[in-house]
């Protein structure tokens, strides 16, 4: 069977990173057009990497660097990412990420339903402060909620909503409440662990991964 192809949009990865791994590509959405570098000067999108790479090792990893000197990007940005990544034939996308205008769901309308069309899963953010998130919280897209209590190797299904731990791969000698977390987090790890499992259609159980 071939690899997961997964596309993480993000802020780069840092690719001498030991958590990172099997990078295959990428590229940098910037307003002015698409560039080569791909590096991660925030740590974020690197964090994002190890959470899915630590799940879905044989996954072959696209990096799309929307975010560069702050966790912000434009709508365009983001749907010049989309379909980069799309145009790749990836498996999953990974949106770390969401907005919350209401406005730009005609603008990511077009990209959600190529994405169902290509067989391949979006899995973003359903919420963001509690106020529903685009496109996590539209049809055909995984959206994710983040549950603290949950362990990180168990994803929860409700729906057509995944719930999953907001920490991303442990740091040794650095306690989990000093590590990075967040929503973030959590959709990355319900994107490592469905590359991992190769589901399709992955809204029917409702637990997967070992019960606590």
């Amino acid at each position: 069977m071939q690899p997961r192809r997964i596309a993480i949009l993000d802020s780069g990865v840092n690719p001498n990173h030991p958590h990172a791994g099997n990078i295959v590509g990428g590229v940098e959405v910037r307003p002015e057009g698409l560039f080569d570098n791909t590096i991660d000067l925030l740590g974020h999108g690197t964090a994002v990497a190890g959470a899915i790479h630590e799940k879905a090792p044989a996954a072959e990893i696209f990096v799309v660097r929307i975010f560069h000197r702050a966790l912000s990007a434009t709508i365009l940005q983001l749907a010049a990412g989309l379909e980069w990544a799309l145009n790749q034939r990836v498996d999953f996308i990974n949106l770390s990420l969401g907005t919350v205008n209401g406005g730009h769901r005609e603008r990511l309308e077009p990209m959600v339903e190529r994405a169902s069309l290509q067989g391949c899963r979006i899995v973003s953010a359903r919420h963001i402060g509690g106020v529903p998130a685009y496109p996590g919280c539209m049809p055909t897209v995984l959206g994710v909620e983040a549950d603290p209590h949950i362990a990180r190797d168990m994803v929860l299904f409700r729906d057509d909503i995944a719930i999953a731990s907001p920490y991303p791969r442990p740091i040794p000698g650095v306690p989990p409440e000093r590590n990075l977390s967040g929503i973030s987090f959590a959709v990355a790890n319900v994107t490592g662990y469905l590359a991992a499992c190769v589901l399709s259609e992955p809204a029917r159980p409702q637990f997967a991964g070992p019960r606590p």
